[in-house]
């Protein structure tokens, strides 16, 4: 599922080549080797789908290309989501995109699956040089450092309609809430849908969740105190708001249009929240909440967006890819998505730009980054598990049921160190090789799992060692029932994957001494 590309040339002659590079890529043609990176390379580049970014990104390449006139880049530019970026580059490496952006939660499993080229000596000094601590701090793995920081951004806080949230009620959750209610507007954030939103309320009463992994950038341990009296506080502010007949949960600006007064969103939102508001643009940090009267300030989390490049079996191409990646993550090229989109700059010259500096929206995000959680590396299965506390918070009355709720919370989160045998993995649930869901429950040598596969636009999976990917069972080991899913065909099935001809409830069963798979439908 997930191929390691073995790098067939030298990683030096990679490393010298790329390292000639300058902070913005002009005249970095003829490394100081002496070979040449002239000639003519296919990229793929994976950029946000948000308006006009890759149209912006195709210019920026096209000015790579007239500072380095020797290399010509025939360059495919894609729109995916930073999240979808790296579950599908996880999926499929070698079909994955040669550049691509994500978030930087995304990066530890982007190691394990081998889809990042690690920086050389030269470069990494470069990127150091050009960026803020925290945005090279996200994009290192056990000191070494494995991509460029594309944003300093990548947090949230609170936009607001100025003629509905007066402006003596912004640091009160409660009387923010009364102001929508009054005016009959909508309170727009992410509880049930997004930990990474509702998390704000827990590290708000001081909860942590703090993940731990190995070099391989395998998780080994995890650090959550959201189980505690601190949490049940947490979720007693959360309930302000999930019990209120204003909640819509929601990140989207355009619920501006949409009937909401408040909307919990990053900078990457500012432009459209301008546009839809006018006169009535406001930007803040979050505000407090009180249980048993005792005031929170909400937190949140603070990080950055990052471009990664794949590795090669080509070391030109490999030189040439990191090269231009570092020339899009550069000064000019951060100042322009920034022009465009609100996006706010890792680079240390950017930054000091005097319209970055008076942003109204990165003026609220430095705000709430005084009460916010660096974003470190986080367990995949944890997204999901996060959000069912805010479910059952919405229907509770008790602390009982509050209590309750958390305590299913950490059981999940525990399960994840308790794995073994193999599980069944699915596109659907975003390739979570550890979700306990889908343990195949062991007979002597045979593993089977009864599970349903939902209407999707790809119903693939696979049978894999549990906490790991290197001992993938797939459709080509399919002895019976071969009939319910598509044929095998290198060409379009290159990972094996065994993909439902229809939605259904199937038994999937493994034999682990003769390896065969059967499949039967319910």
């Amino acid at each position: 599922m997930k191929k390691l590309l073995t790098i067939m040339l030298s990683l030096a002659m990679l490393f010298s080549m790329v390292a000639c590079s300058g902070g913005n890529g002009g005249g970095g043609n003829t490394p100081s080797g002496g070979d040449t990176l002239d000639g003519t390379y296919d990229l793929t580049i994976w950029v946000s789908e948000s308006d006009g970014v890759k149209e912006l990104t195709q210019k920026q390449v096209d000015a790579f290309m007239a500072a380095n006139p020797g290399i010509k880049i025939n360059a495919t530019i894609e729109g995916v989501t930073e999240a979808d970026s790296a579950t599908l580059m996880i999926t499929d490496v070698e079909s994955g995109a040669d550049i691509f952006c994500f978030a930087q939660d995304q990066l530890a499993r982007l190691v394990q699956a081998g889809a990042l080229q690690v920086l050389g000596e030269q470069t990494t000094a470069t990127v150091k040089q050009m960026n803020d601590s925290v945005s090279v701090g996200a994009s290192t793995v056990n000191g070494q450092l494995y991509c460029f920081p594309l944003t300093s951004d990548n947090g949230y806080y609170m936009y607001y309609d100025t003629s509905v949230v007066k402006p003596e009620h912004l640091d009160s959750l409660e009387d923010i809430i009364a102001d929508c209610e009054a005016a009959n507007k909508l309170f727009s954030m992410e509880l049930e849908t997004s930990a990474w939103y509702n998390a704000s309320f827990f590290f708000a009463t001081g909860c942590v969740s703090e993940w731990q992994t190995d070099n391989a950038g395998n998780f080994t341990s995890v650090n959550d105190t959201f189980d505690s009296a601190a949490g049940v506080v947490a979720l007693k502010g959360m309930q302000k708001l999930l019990k209120s007949p204003v909640y819509n949960s929601s990140s989207d600006i355009s619920d501006f249009g949409k009937n909401s007064a408040v909307v919990v969103s990053g900078p990457w939102a500012s432009a459209d929240a301008r546009n839809i508001l006018g006169e009535n643009y406001g930007a803040t940090d979050l505000p407090s909440f009180t249980v048993d009267g005792k005031s929170y300030h909400m937190g949140s989390f603070s990080g950055n967006k990052l471009m990664g490049v794949k590795p090669q079996t080509d070391a030109k191409k490999a030189a040439v890819a990191q090269q231009l990646a570092l020339y899009l993550t550069g000064e000019e090229c951060q100042l322009q998505r920034f022009e465009l989109k609100g996006w706010g700059p890792s680079n240390l010259k950017a930054q000091e730009n005097e319209a970055v500096k008076n942003d109204v929206a990165l003026n609220a995000l430095a705000a709430q980054n005084e009460y916010a959680i660096p974003q470190g590396q986080i367990h995949g299965s944890w997204w999901n598990i996060a959000t069912s506390y805010a479910t059952s918070a919405k229907t509770a009355t008790t602390d009982a049921e509050l209590e309750e709720a958390l305590h299913a919370y950490k059981a999940a989160i525990d399960g994840l160190f308790s794995l073994d045998g193999f599980i069944f993995v699915g596109a659907w649930c975003g390739w979570d090789n550890a979700n306990k869901d889908f343990t195949m429950t062991q007979d002597n040598e045979t593993y089977s799992i009864t599970l349903d596969v939902p209407e999707s636009d790809y119903m693939g999976g696979r049978i894999v060692t549990a906490g790991a990917w290197d001992t993938d069972k797939g459709c080509q080991q399919v002895t019976e029932g071969a009939d319910l899913i598509q044929p095998y065909d290198a060409a379009t099935n290159s990972d094996n994957n065994i993909i439902f001809l229809a939605p259904g409830n199937y038994t999937v069963t493994y034999n682990s001494t003769t390896g065969d798979i059967t499949i039967a439908a319910n």
